[in-house]
């Protein structure tokens, strides 16, 4: 029914927003691989609510319990199971949008596919769910760590009108983290910030983009045709909560190109072939070419707004509804550490792919 993810590395996400608990459980990670409870917190830490002012003030610590698959600090290759406890939901502020459908939410999909839904906080539809993409996305870095010191860099690149220029250096985490808004450019990071806080003062919301960037990726990665790279990157891109498109490489500004101006051409260095430009975003034929990969995802604006709109009743009569509740005005900032769980996720199933046509796996 859709809470599952991958192949040869497989997780299952459960839990609704204002449950008891949300997690996932991790199935086909390798035997010895070391991880600890300190390093999958971190990545929680970096998605949990209540980090900044310009996120929602929903205070959840997100303490991780990791229940099996784990011991001594070493998976078994067994599942593994990982739990967050929802401590701090406040369900009474739904109750006035209880039989509403809140516009471009996705009250009235769930409610017409099931039947019946969760009302408190969008129940399954919530980003809270995303809890366990990130638990397990910090397990799949670690294997990618590694299977070759594969490095990925995701940061907010433009949040409406107001975007950093292109960098040619790949920042780290503390870069990235270094302003709460996750813009590398400080300067443009602190415009940033002020536009959330103006929007979030007339009780609107606003979007951007996030940028994804993947290094040390060696050629072969990907399987055609249906199973290609970028193919299943998109899909796990637009699975997250509030995407509206994905571009790899030159995306749609391609289109404004000759074939003879957006080839990527190739060379020898090093005794390696390279591509002189990479339009291709590190992907031909679906399969990785050796060059950093890079894509884009485009967020809209968070669709909780604290202004009166339109909608209609389960009853299909028209009414006025205004949200109460604790909502993040622009959901990108938080949205960036699940761009890395969903990038490492399916990376590491296509690693696991092709390593299973030749090698074992070993941890060292």
């Amino acid at each position: 029914m859709g809470n599952s993810f991958g192949n040869f590395f497989k997780i299952s996400t459960w839990g609704e927003s204002h449950g008891i608990a949300v997690g996932v459980v991790v199935d086909g990670c390798p035997p010895g691989l070391p991880i600890t409870r300190q390093e999958i917190q971190f990545e929680l830490n970096r998605r949990r609510p209540g980090q900044s002012d310009i996120t929602t003030t929903r205070k959840e610590n997100d303490n991780l319990n990791i229940m099996s698959g784990v011991y001594q600090g070493l998976t078994l290759g067994t599942p593994i199971a990982m739990q967050v406890l929802n401590k701090e939901a406040r369900s009474k502020d739904y109750d006035n949008i209880k039989n509403k459908f809140r516009p471009s939410h996705a009250d009235y999909t769930y409610y017409k596919k099931f039947g019946y839904r969760d009302h408190r906080g969008g129940g399954r539809s919530s980003a809270r769910e995303t809890i366990g993409r990130v638990a397990a996305g910090t397990i799949a870095k670690k294997i990618l760590y590694f299977a070759n010191n594969i490095q990925i860099s995701s940061y907010v690149e433009r949040i409406q009108n107001i975007k950093m220029p292109p960098i040619n250096f790949f920042p780290s985490i503390k870069e990235i983290d270094a302003s709460p808004v996750r813009c590398p450019n400080i300067r443009i990071a602190k415009a940033m910030i002020k536009k959330i806080k103006e929007i979030n003062l007339k009780g609107d919301s606003i979007g951007g983009t996030i940028i994804c960037r993947i290094k040390n990726i060696k050629t072969g990665l990907g399987c055609p045709v249906f199973d290609r790279l970028e193919a299943d990157l998109a899909k796990a891109m637009l699975s997250i909560p509030a995407t509206k498109g994905f571009e790899i490489g030159s995306g749609f500004l391609g289109t404004h190109f000759l074939g003879s101006k957006h080839n990527d051409s190739f060379f020898i260095k090093k005794n390696k072939i390279r591509t002189k430009t990479n339009r291709s975003g590190g992907i031909q034929g679906g399969i990785s070419n050796g060059e950093e990969i890079y894509f884009r995802i485009a967020f809209k604006p968070t669709a909780t707004i604290m202004q009166p709109q339109l909608t209609v009743t389960q009853n299909k009569k028209k009414v006025k509804i205004k949200n109460q509740g604790r909502h993040d005005p622009c959901v990108l900032p938080r949205a960036v550490p699940i761009v890395e769980a969903m990038t490492a996720l399916v990376l590491v199933d296509h690693w696991m792919r092709q390593k299973s046509q030749c090698e074992s796996f070993i941890f060292k």
